[in-house]
């Protein structure tokens, strides 16, 4: 036998005295818990107004995570000779295998701890990353989950966070601007254009009144560009609004008699978000 070998002998308890019952009772424990909260919470938080719902989300992950750590330091004294020289073998043994093994699910997980405590996204966010934007559905140790306006689930890992930006457009607030973007031939009245298009906004049924609406106005090459900036009364009314926005606005355009440019417009400039 090794010098290697004999070491790890020397670290884990002999398998007569393992409770392996107890264990498995920790680790089925710990598995019901996180289940559990990920079911209730979401729940409850429907029940809640959307102030505290946005709160209360992301308190799933960070619980998860607590549970985990938890369940794991309770197991490892079980298995080896809790000393402090057995503590500091097994955890150097583990990160150097994870290092080599492991190296970008670790990464995932390491990315997944900085997401719980810095938090660039929450469950409930509104986020866009790699040209795909959705609402986030779980936070997990490894990956967060979207969900598109088309009911799609897209899953990324947290490494991510080390190599592409991340847009989050309500940052855990209950609401997001919505922009809805019209381009017109430039002979109209501007002004008026303008104004009609704020009133189109604040008539809304779905507008948030406590917040700015703003119209911006810019001259283009091959016309004029309006886009209409206003929040709607919660972040999963954003496309109905921007539907809302866009029909009447369109109504607007015919009843003073203006015309959609023809020419295609610039591409979207870089920290532009695409329309919603």
């Amino acid at each position: 036998m090794n010098e290697t070998s004999q070491a790890l002998v020397d670290i884990l308890r002999d398998a007569s005295q393992i409770p392996w019952l107890r264990i498995a009772a920790i680790l089925v424990g710990a598995w019901l818990l996180v289940r559990a909260l990920a079911w209730a919470l979401p729940r409850a938080a429907e029940a809640l107004p959307a102030g505290v719902r946005v709160r209360l989300l992301p308190l799933v992950p960070a619980l998860r995570l607590a549970i985990t750590l938890v369940a794991v330091l309770w197991i490892v004294p079980l298995v080896i000779s809790p000393t402090p020289q057995n503590l500091v073998a097994v955890l150097g043994a583990l990160g150097i295998a994870l290092g080599f093994a492991f190296k970008d699910y670790a990464a995932s997980l390491v990315a997944g701890v900085v997401a719980v405590s810095e938090r660039p996204y929450r469950q409930g966010d509104w986020i866009q990353i790699q040209g795909w934007y959705g609402e986030v559905r779980t936070v997990g140790l490894r990956a967060v989950q979207l969900v598109t306006p088309e009911d799609d689930v897209v899953t990324f890992p947290h490494a991510v966070l080390w190599t592409d930006g991340v847009a989050n457009a309500n940052d855990g607030e209950r609401t997001l601007q919505v922009v809805a973007r019209l381009w017109l031939e430039a002979d109209h009245d501007g002004a008026r254009m303008r104004d009609r298009l704020r009133e189109v906004a604040w008539t809304s049924p779905w507008l948030d009144v406590t917040r700015p609406v703003e119209v911006i106005v810019r001259e283009e090459p091959w016309g004029t560009r309006y886009d209409v900036k206003a929040y709607p009364l919660e972040a999963r009314d954003q496309f109905q609004f921007l539907s809302d926005l866009t029909v009447r606005s369109k109504e607007v355009v015919a009843m003073e008699g203006a015309r959609y440019a023809i020419a295609p417009p610039a591409p979207t400039g870089r920290g532009e978000r695409p329309p919603r």
